[in-house]
């Protein structure tokens, strides 16, 4: 019995311990870069896949586009951008290249496309092997940009709500181009620092809101003090909450 072993699933040995059964975790497939950015004037772009591990490595490459409603991401079948190869088999200490291949002109109306590079580890036949067999899955970000003039950097939105005993941290984006948010935090006035959200957050698309249940101290539900997070790769990126519930 094979397991996906997805890069937003909890650790191995969590997994592992929770399952309570034997289980088969070798595989060397490894991705470089985890995101990719084709500008209109290109084509394609591409990615390494590689095979660190000492058994053969096969791989599904496949393509959606990606947008998100209702306060969550959907992947949706698309011709817009394709993958190629779409299948890969690699030896030990071998790589590919993969090409993500742009179908027809870049995006109009100045805000980028986003898609999804999913690359799915295949599982392979081995009698010897007991237990559960672990296999990956990586999900690359993929951004288009428009034609003509540079898509507007992201405009967000910032508010805390509350719904049910749930606190929700809530960014919306009315730029051209995506925000990826990461280490979310609160420094009080006395300078005592807080993590809101370690580690990466989410993405909002263009044009898109998302929604995070979050744990707030009671200190940072009031004025005073400041938020702070990492937006596209620069820290400490100041935070203005238009609203906190009361």
């Amino acid at each position: 019995m094979r397991r996906l072993f997805s890069l937003l699933l909890p650790p191995l040995a969590a997994c592992v311990a929770a399952l309570g059964c034997a289980a088969t975790f070798a595989s060397g497939l490894q991705v470089a870069p985890v995101s990719l950015t084709l500008v209109s004037s290109q084509n394609a772009d591409g990615l390494w896949l590689s095979n660190t591990g000492d058994n053969v490595v096969h791989a599904q490459v496949r393509v959606y586009r990606w947008t998100q409603e209702d306060d969550a991401d959907t992947l949706a079948t698309t011709r817009g951008l394709v993958a190629s190869p779409p299948m890969v088999e690699l030896a030990a200490g071998d790589r590919q290249l993969i090409r993500a291949i742009r179908l027809g002109a870049p995006p109009a109306g100045g805000t980028e496309e986003a898609y999804r590079l999913i690359i799915d580890e295949l599982p392979v036949h081995d009698p010897s092997q007991k237990g559960l067999q672990y296999v990956l899955r990586y999900s690359v970000p993929v951004f288009v940009e428009p034609a003509g003039a540079p898509a507007s950097a992201p405009q967000l939105q910032w508010a805390l709500r509350r719904e049910g005993d749930k606190i929700l941290l809530e960014v919306s984006n009315s730029g051209g181009t995506h925000a990826q948010i990461a280490d979310v935090g609160y420094t009080d006035a006395a300078g005592k620092h807080g993590d809101i959200a370690r580690g990466l957050l989410g993405y909002v698309l263009a044009g898109a809101r998302m929604r995070w249940a979050v744990r707030v101290p009671a200190a940072a539900l009031a004025d005073g003090g400041r938020w702070e997070a990492m937006i596209n790769g620069k820290t400490d990126q100041s935070i203005t909450l238009a609203e906190r519930p009361r």
